[in-house]
């Protein structure tokens, strides 16, 4: 979702540490997570690989509270891939219709909570009564004030840096103008801060296109915790090990 003119944006807010969980320790500002492990959870329980991802979505109103809880500002939350296309037809319009009811059903709950909802990715291969049921919740919670809720869906780290060279070219903006700043205008997060944090559940170990240019410095974390079942209990320990961490940012420990 991009505007006509880019050149007038602000630079994308700059990484900062968030507030502090209950126990005081320090907190993450932007927490993006690869949200993986719904279909294993699910054929582990001898059930459709769609059911897996209806128990995912199931989970998001628990941790997003958990969120809060802890200072967390920003959550970002990868659904679906531009990879995602190639899996079984059956599985992509399974998952179109269960983001479809999600956005319809939680919206208004999300709104009363104060969440400003976000949407990264392509749009032009969205069906228009999923897009319009995305553009209404957008619009409702424009204004709010509390967590910022970031949903990339059909979102893939390189098609993001290829459609912003586009905008780049049709702006036609003089080479000698592009900057890391003025590039970053041009992603879908231009408005927010760079993830502090990126958990990934289900065990896997690989980003899997999730904002490359802008994880470039974030902590990672690998949860072996299939999403359906990451509770609070498992947050807090990914939180607690984030907590220990020291972050440089290219300098050395010394130089703060």
């Amino acid at each position: 979702m991009s505007d006509t003119d880019n050149r007038t944006r602000p630079a994308s807010p700059p990484a900062q540490e968030g507030g502090h969980s209950p126990n005081g320790r320090k907190a993450p500002d932007h927490v993006a997570i690869i949200m993986d492990g719904n279909g294993r959870w699910a054929q582990r329980q001898g059930l459709p690989r769609l059911e897996g991802h209806r128990a995912g979505t199931d989970n998001l109103n628990r941790i997003l509270e958990a969120m809060e809880k802890h200072g967390v500002r920003y959550v970002t939350l990868f659904a679906f891939s531009t990879e995602n296309w190639s899996r079984p037809w059956e599985e992509v319009m399974g998952l179109m219709a269960i983001l479809k009811s999600v956005v319809e059903r939680e919206a208004l709950n999300l709104h009363r909570k104060n969440v400003r909802l976000r949407y990264l990715g392509r749009t032009d291969r969205l069906s228009p009564d999923l897009w319009a049921s995305i553009q209404w919740a957008l619009e409702l919670t424009r204004a709010n004030t509390g967590l910022n809720l970031s949903v990339a869906f059909d979102y893939g780290g390189r098609d993001e840096i290829v459609q912003a060279i586009h905008r780049i070219v049709k702006d036609n903006i003089p080479p000698e103008q592009i900057t890391e700043e003025l590039f970053g205008r041009y992603l879908y997060t231009k408005d927010l801060p760079d993830p502090d944090l990126i958990i990934r559940t289900g065990g896997e170990q690989r980003l899997s296109g999730f904002l490359p240019w802008q994880s470039v410095y974030s902590e990672y974390y690998s949860s072996l915790v299939f999403w359906p079942d990451f509770d609070e209990a498992e947050l807090d320990r990914v939180l607690l090990a984030y907590s220990h961490r020291e972050r440089r940012f290219g300098s050395l420990y010394h130089e703060k």
